[in-house]
């Protein structure tokens, strides 16, 4: 099959009506289903009880679990679908169900209307639902801060990630990466309980983050025509706490000319993490709008290299 054309498809789909809500209502979502076996093996396998190694070990355990049987029921789903035009279309239905551009366009979106009226409270409701920081600390540029940085950082894993390894392995490799991606965001945090089962999440994440994190830098550069973008992503990805989030949010800081990153409390603890761009202004809700532009643009521009890839596997 071709996979950059089916990847295409999924995206066109996904970006065009989403995950509809009266399909959620039925039968919820597939990452709502991986959400609930990791947290079954969390409960189940995690205790306190247990030293360190033996956590790791059961966390490598619950990875392995989560990661197989969300492949296995991926490739069972498309070895059951048949080589003809409804079964392409069937697999890139499902496929578009683990992309986010939709969701996350209009999430983001969310933050920049409140934030056009003055109104905090609404925008702090809002960015809750995307961030993990503390919404009652947030004044509006760290609101602003916070929905940017989100854009930037959900282009990679909600959009441009899934791409990257569905090119490569077709469906089963936009379900492994999508299990891999909700354990890292359930157990792969630094606490006293996730911080050694977790551990091997974590690490497996920020590896199949490594390319498509650079990749969705690139794209923010290309899609603000800034060279700067370029140049503050190479100088200040490397001040972020995550090995692969610094580059699309220091790219898209860049592409935009606003500060990001910065200190911030999560869970009523106040870290001191270095700015992004520091040199410049804090962004407000005009920056978010830009940011969401760019984010079309570079979307557009990841189709396009899809197409091309797409084209050149007919044409071989």
């Amino acid at each position: 099959m071709n996979f950059a054309l089916l990847m295409l498809a999924a995206l066109l789909i996904e970006a065009t009506l989403g995950w509809p809500r009266w399909l959620f209502d039925r039968v919820r979502h597939p990452v709502v289903w991986i959400g609930a076996l990791v947290s079954w093996l969390d409960g189940a396998l995690n205790r306190d009880s247990h030293g360190a190694r033996v956590r790791r070990g059961l966390g490598v355990m619950a990875l392995l679990v989560v990661v197989g049987s969300t492949t296995a029921a991926a490739l069972a789903l498309s070895w059951s679908l048949p080589d003809t035009p409804p079964g392409f279309l069937a697999e890139a239905v499902i496929a578009s169900s683990l992309l986010a551009s939709r969701s996350l366009y209009r999430h983001v979106a969310a933050v920049a209307e409140p934030l056009s009226r003055d109104d905090a409270s609404g925008a702090r409701e809002a960015v809750s639902h995307i961030v993990g920081r503390d919404p009652a600390q947030l004044d509006e540029p760290a609101i602003a801060r916070a929905a940017l940085e989100s854009l930037a950082e959900n282009t990679s894993d909600g959009v441009v990630a899934p791409l990257f390894w569905g090119t490569i392995f077709g469906l089963p490799g936009v379900a492994a990466y999508k299990a891999i991606n909700t354990l890292d965001s359930m157990i792969g945090h630094v606490s006293d309980r996730h911080r050694d089962f977790g551990w091997a999440s974590a690490r497996l994440d920020d590896l199949v983050n490594l390319v498509p994190a650079r990749l969705t830098a690139v794209a923010f550069a290309v899609a603000g025509r800034s060279v700067t973008a370029l140049m503050v992503a190479r100088r200040d990805a490397g001040l972020h706490r995550s090995p692969n989030a610094g580059w699309p949010e220091s790219a898209l800081a860049g592409s935009i000319g606003v500060r990001l990153s910065g200190p911030r409390s999560y869970g009523g603890q106040q870290t001191e993490d270095p700015w992004v761009n520091g040199e410049c202004p804090d962004p407000d809700d005009a920056s978010i709008r830009q940011g969401l532009h760019l984010f079309v643009i570079a979307t557009t521009l990841v189709a396009t290299v899809l197409g091309a890839i797409a084209l050149v596997d007919v044409l071989r």
